[in-house]
């Protein structure tokens, strides 16, 4: 299966739909962002804090065209075009529109100084809310995804920043 763009940073308007959704909802004081740089990309960046009890953050966006079965069919794969900053990411997968959905979501370090396409099996996506496991959840199934998300956490307090390229299905 050829790649099957989800998000391609090329251009501002793609960097403006991402939202932030930091541990500020919960009394934190993390802050993040997404945004398009001159070079032709999208950046997350922002600085965790473990302050005030919190310890993440993260942005979302809409996917803007529901994915359709035959382009899902042979999808084995997400596909990020991502330079690092040697810290853990993870990207997440919603199959809801709404703020407080579960996540299916995949834990990635693309490597710091050099852009490098990190693969993510789909079989690797584990059903998460608030950060824990959820039991009994149905499987990922790409047709509904409706969200993407990117996130730090996992107590890496400080600066942070991760390029983008593109976000892709394989």
């Amino acid at each position: 299966m050829a790649r099957k763009s989800l998000f391609l940073f090329d251009s501002p308007p793609i960097a403006a739909a991402w939202r932030a959704i930091d541990d500020r909802v919960m009394g934190g004081v993390s802050r993040s962002r997404l945004h398009h740089d001159a070079g032709g990309h999208a950046v997350f960046e922002g600085e965790l804090s473990l302050a005030q009890g919190g310890g993440f953050a993260s942005v979302r966006a809409p996917v803007a065209a529901p994915l359709s079965a035959p382009d899902m069919a042979a999808a084995q794969a997400v596909v990020i075009e991502a330079l690092g900053d040697g810290r853990t990411y993870k990207l997440s997968l919603f199959m809801d529109e709404t703020f407080d959905a579960p996540a299916y979501q995949a834990t990635f370090t693309p490597p710091a100084g050099r852009w490098q396409l990190v693969v993510l099996p789909l079989a690797g996506f584990v059903p998460r809310f608030r950060g824990r496991v959820v039991s009994g959840s149905p499987a990922l199934d790409l047709v509904r995804i409706r969200q993407v998300g990117l996130m730090i956490a996992e107590r890496q307090a400080g600066p942070f920043g991760l390029q983008l390229r593109s976000i892709a299905l394989r």
